[in-house]
């Protein structure tokens, strides 16, 4: 009789990661509706980055008059013996003559987003991580995104529009990151690295959208709001449906709402989450007896911030080849994507190629990512790139050469959009949850910084672009040899848990 009663008073605290592999599945039904609601942001997203290609494009012009010869360049003529096809409504160049002397504002406005895009990476890490957590922060993020972007259809002049650029931007740097971790964290250990990965299918299919998308809304304007409506609608219809992330939950002591979910997704799964069992944070987890009074209760809750990421040598070290990684590699990304306006070819096809070259590059880094890891698989895949990159930097723009340079630009991107979604996946992993989202914001600001320098890396045209990729990506492939794997490793959520775990 005594012995029945000592193991009914056994309580067994679990991590969170303990837990969903325990009893309530890594990745079941409920984890897949989550998944695919929260990663909708994505698609969304991707409309407000990749709609600067056409919306900013310098549209096709012909000549009037007699004197005109037909110059490879309207700087060449005189106001007069040209004009736009299609009038001057269809771009923001041709409505505000965005050529010759002008041409910088192009580069210069799409940086602007950019530098919006790092501002907001690390309010939004900052605020996601704190009260406002992950559903708040990507609630508000996405609706200021679909706000901003309608209001900057109505843009008056260029300088209003550069600022509502950078007001989208802002928002949309908060966007990727609050969904990235909210709709990975609740996932088991084991299957977060092949869902990590298949987030970016979402983005990449936000690209090929946004061509179709361009091809039927030509006037600027009009492709604008087409563009920005959906983050409005994603508001409204599906965040609701969303729930908070239960590591921010029980990181902020909220131990009740943690559990709640928990039981959740345990039942959603078909499975039952034990009476005597209680979420606890990493270094608290262990079997002890009569303490179900004690971990029912709200605890004060474990807060973070980036200085204290920085405060510790450990992650020190790690935040800082994070940023280094993130930066090379935001560089190389958007820099093919934006550089489809130099290879004198079909801008939409050009778009959407890439944008379906990126998908396969998912599927088999998500395959090879579970044989090898993380870490070999960063520099694997940005060697690839660099090395692309570098054999489309000495193939010349003309005749077959110009669409070997294309096949190199894709292969590029390929290797880098491997890259791109790894290196989210392996940042979050890197450090606890109490600051998970400030180092994201960290090394997405540092992400933002190098797509900032993209759209002017662009502009130099020629042989430069591809160069400087090819460089930025054996560059990366190198530091990333000083990050440890963190491969079938738990997310830690105290910096005590993972101190304790390296030991």
């Amino acid at each position: 009789m005594s012995a029945e009663k000592n193991s009914e008073a056994v309580v067994e605290k679990l991590s969170i990661d303990e837990m969903l592999q325990k009893h309530c599945g890594e990745f079941g039904k409920w984890q897949l509706k989550h998944f695919v609601l929260t990663n909708l942001a994505w698609t969304f997203y991707a409309f407000h980055i990749m709609v600067m290609p056409f919306a900013d494009r310098i549209p096709e012009w012909r000549c009037v008059g007699r004197d005109c010869e037909g110059g490879g360049s309207v700087c060449e003529l005189r106001p007069g013996e040209w004009e736009w096809v299609g009038g001057r409504s269809g771009s923001t160049v041709s409505e505000w003559g965005l050529i010759c002397g002008d041409k910088f504002k192009v580069g210069l406005v799409q940086s602007i987003f950019f530098a919006g895009c790092m501002i907001g990476a690390g309010i939004f890490g900052h605020l996601s991580d704190s009260f406002l957590g992950r559903k708040g922060s990507l609630t508000v993020a996405c609706a200021l995104n679909g706000i901003f972007g309608c209001i900057t259809a109505f843009s008056p002049n260029y300088w209003i529009y550069t600022i509502l650029r950078f007001l989208t931007g802002f928002s949309s740097g908060g966007v990727g990151l609050c969904a990235f971790v909210l709709a990975t964290e609740p996932i088991g250990p084991t299957k977060r690295g092949s869902a990590g990965m298949s987030t970016f299918y979402f983005f990449s299919s936000g690209i090929a959208l946004v061509s179709l998308v361009a091809y039927i809304f030509h006037m600027w304007r009009h492709l604008y709001i087409a563009a920005s409506i959906p983050s409005l609608l994603y508001v409204f219809i599906v965040i609701p449906f969303l729930s908070e992330s239960p590591r921010w939950y029980l990181v902020r002591g909220r131990i009740t709402e943690a559990t709640q979910i928990m039981a959740l997704i345990a039942s959603s799964n078909g499975r039952h989450l034990p009476s005597g069992v209680f979420l606890a944070l990493d270094e608290e987890s262990s079997t002890n007896e009569e303490e179900e009074e004690f971990l029912m209760e709200d605890k004060v809750a474990q807060i973070g911030s980036i200085v204290d990421v920085i405060r510790f040598p450990m992650t020190r070290t790690r935040l800082l080849v994070a940023i280094v990684l993130n930066f090379v590699g935001s560089l190389v990304y958007y820099g093919i994507s934006l550089n489809v306006v130099n290879l004198k070819t079909n801008l939409y096809m050009n778009v959407a190629l890439n944008a379906i070259a990126e998908m396969p590059a998912f599927g088999i880094t998500a395959v090879l990512l579970e044989r090898y890891g993380r870490k070999p698989l960063t520099i694997g895949t940005m060697w690839f790139s660099g090395f692309f990159c570098l054999l489309g930097s000495l193939m010349k723009n003309v005749g077959i050469w110009k669409i070997v340079r294309m096949v190199c630009g894709i292969l590029g991107v390929f290797g880098m959009a491997g890259t791109y979604n790894l290196l989210f996946i392996y940042t979050a992993e890197l450090f606890p949850t109490v600051v998970r989202n400030a180092a994201l914001g960290c090394t997405n600001q540092a992400a933002e910084m190098g797509a900032i320098l993209a759209p002017i890396v662009v502009v130099l045209g020629g042989w430069l672009p591809f160069a400087v990729f090819a460089v930025s990506g054996i560059v990366g492939g190198a530091f990333a040899f000083l990050l440890p794997e963190t491969h079938n490793q738990p997310l830690y959520d105290t910096f005590a848990g993972l101190v304790a775990a390296s030991v």
